[in-house]
């Protein structure tokens, strides 16, 4: 384990808790997070019918409030990645074994999977409302990529920096910011896109156009992973050790 295992977002979480727990934290935290995206999309169309700008805002800020709550809630859980991207680049760094990899992966979409079935129902719609909205052009998989490795720096430079405690803020600001200044609306998390393909709403992504909305997440873990390793060459306990050391003297 690195001493990235046990942070927000990085790792499994502080508490020692089963996997067990775990799992169902990340399937329960996933469901969550798509009952607001999707909740909040069609609320905001039906709030908003004529103002497509404001139907975004009124997305971004649900999604955002409820990503910063949803990390306090279970980030000492499970770790609170809610996202396999997150996942793949904690298993990069050695804070997750294969096996937990993939049986969080499965959780986040079974969860994500759940969670648009809930927020269809509670808005008296089908269980599963295939989405007819086409998402598919090279400025969306780059929008795709960008939000993807911004998310991964947010994460892991504010845990590797020594600021912990603002992770579930700074990951709800990105999220919310990059809903507006990338023109895929930052999906940024393959359990979330292929979940959104069940809602055809506001926050709907046609099942064809999410291939590629996934390829492009990949990318873009790959490319942050690089980044990480370069920009971040010291660890969280290296840090607090100088600064003890330096406090001392």
């Amino acid at each position: 384990m690195t001493d990235v295992a046990h942070q927000p977002q990085t790792g499994i979480g502080r508490l020692p808790v089963d996997l067990r727990r775990r799992l169902v934290a990340e399937a329960l935290g996933t469901a969550l997070l798509i009952v607001a995206v999707i909740g909040s999309g069609i609320m905001a169309s039906r709030l908003s019918p004529d103002d497509v700008g404001l139907q975004l805002l009124e997305n971004a800020a649900a999604t955002a409030g409820a990503l910063i709550a949803l990390i306090l809630m279970f980030g000492a859980v499970s770790g609170a990645h809610f996202n396999p991207v997150v996942t793949l680049v904690a298993r990069a760094f050695g804070a997750l074994s294969t096996q937990d990899t993939v049986l969080y992966i499965a959780a986040q979409i079974l969860g994500g999977c759940l969670g648009a079935v809930i927020a269809n129902l509670m808005f008296e719609l089908p269980a599963v409302d295939w989405s007819t909205k086409e998402r598919s052009s090279g400025a969306l998989w780059l929008s795709e990529i960008v939000a993807t490795v911004g998310l991964l720096l947010v994460i892991h430079g504010c845990v590797r920096s020594g600021r912990k405690d603002v992770v579930a803020f700074a990951v709800g600001l990105w999220i919310g910011g990059a809903y507006w200044f990338t023109s895929s609306t930052s999906f940024a998390n393959p359990a979330v896109t292929i979940a959104r393909t069940l809602s055809d709403s506001f926050a709907g992504i046609r099942p064809g156009s999410a291939p590629m909305f996934i390829v492009m997440q990949i990318v873009g873990a790959a490319v942050a992973f690089a980044l990480i390793r370069y920009l971040y060459p010291t660890t969280v306990a290296t840090i607090t050790t100088t600064d003890d050391e330096t406090n001392a003297t």
